[in-house]
């Protein structure tokens, strides 16, 4: 029998695999000469053809679609765990004019509110340092990917000369990614329960700084999960006490009997970039 070579027949993974793969059938098909038959969207193949995937009847696939591309990539990164920040998009840089304010109020309180743009740079800076211990394989720092306190934990983190990872979603704004996000870990979802899902896949910690509804959502995401053991227990840290006791009193929840007393402990309270650390410092023994 005549050698014959097909060492093509083995896949990027080291796999065996004879079949004929679907990318070079794709690159094939589009070679095709144009007529009405292969114009004609019946004729691309389901795989390729966009509006197919993007039709209601296939929302289940672009679900496992949107789970698996992330997984894969951090998978084939190597990145083992996180550490996740949560924040408001309208915190400006220090002496940046904020663009949300649409009052002089709120104008003055998002500048005084760039002190956590700089706690959480120096924050993901520290998470950084202890990466690079890691091979930058455990405690990468993720973000939603836009600006503000996003942009900082992106920006400390990539200064630190670690990769960091941005989980984008299509919004109407606040959501191009931030230039500080590794480009091979830039992410961007139709779903938010999937992109929530990545958030807390690896997480051994998320810590959270003010913000408005989306930063509130993520919180109680996963203090809800804790909270009815679907999740692990990891440290949920919280930056400026005055401003998360000042829009939730937590304290009244467990009094009203909606939460169990024992339920406050299942986050803390931090005001500076070296305590939020030291909190995940001591949970892990590290």
């Amino acid at each position: 029998m005549t050698k014959i070579e097909n060492e093509g027949a083995r896949r990027t993974d080291g796999v065996w695999d004879p079949l004929k793969d679907s990318g070079s059938d794709k690159r094939k098909a589009e070679t095709v000469p144009k007529t009405p038959q292969t114009l004609s969207p019946s004729y691309r193949l389901a795989y390729a053809d966009p509006d197919f995937l993007c039709s209601e009847e296939l929302r289940p696939v672009r679900l496992q679609l949107e789970l698996l591309k992330v997984e894969l990539s951090l998978k084939e990164m190597g990145i083992n765990s996180t550490v996740v920040l949560f924040g408001g998009a309208r915190i400006p840089a220090p002496g940046v004019e904020p663009w949300a304010a649409r009052n002089e109020t709120q104008r003055r309180n998002l500048m005084d509110a760039s002190v956590y743009y700089e706690e959480a740079r120096k924050f993901a800076g520290l998470c950084a340092q202890h990466s690079r211990l890691a091979d930058f394989k455990e405690y990468v720092v993720v973000t939603g990917g836009g600006p503000g306190v996003m942009e900082a934990g992106n920006r400390g983190a990539s200064e630190a000369g670690a990769p960091t990872i941005g989980l984008n979603i299509v919004l109407p704004h606040e959501q191009a990614p931030n230039r500080f996000v590794t480009p091979e870990l830039s992410f961007n979802f139709h779903y938010f329960a999937i992109r929530k899902m990545h958030f807390l896949t690896r997480a051994k910690a998320v810590v959270v700084f003010p913000g408005g509804f989306g930063t509130l959502d993520e919180m109680f995401e996963a203090l809800t999960l804790i909270q009815t053991k679907r999740m692990e227990p990891i440290p949920i840290i919280l930056f400026s006490q005055a401003f998360w006791r000042g829009i939730i009193d937590f304290g009244a929840l467990a009094d009203f009997g909606t939460i169990s007393p024992e339920d406050l402990s299942l986050f803390s309270f931090v005001e500076t970039a070296e305590e939020a650390w030291n909190v995940i410092s001591e949970f892990y023994g590290l």
